[in-house]
């Protein structure tokens, strides 16, 4: 079955940056929505942070002017840029991609510290 593959998590200081990528093993182009969701380490369940469909992305208020979620179509990756990130940013953040299925990253640690 197609796969969702991780990469680019690790600890960053506030204010950094990081670029989450996630290759598809498909074209991405057969999937009707791409998006990132995390999971802080005192939460219950996964957030949208960031979703793209056919139309301009959408964001979650908390990372608003600060991440940016692309598709490279030629190199059938989904990728988050994260900017100017903050303490409460840390979190296992995971893409997901839905269309005829519905695929998940394995997810990546991302750890904002001083």
């Amino acid at each position: 079955q197609a796969q969702l593959v991780e990469s680019g998590g690790g600890l960053v200081q506030p204010g950094g940056s990081l670029t989450l990528s996630c290759v598809s093993s498909i074209s991405i182009g057969n999937f009707h929505y791409t998006a990132w969701y995390r999971q802080k380490p005192e939460g219950t369940h996964r957030e949208l942070v960031a979703l793209l469909g056919a139309g301009s992305p959408s964001y979650a208020d908390s990372v608003k002017g600060r991440f940016a979620i692309s598709r490279d179509i030629a190199k059938s990756t989904i990728s988050l840029q994260m900017n100017d990130l903050k303490f409460e940013d840390t979190a296992v953040y995971y893409c997901n991609a839905n269309g005829v299925q519905d695929l998940w990253g394995q997810g990546t640690q991302v750890t904002v510290s001083s």
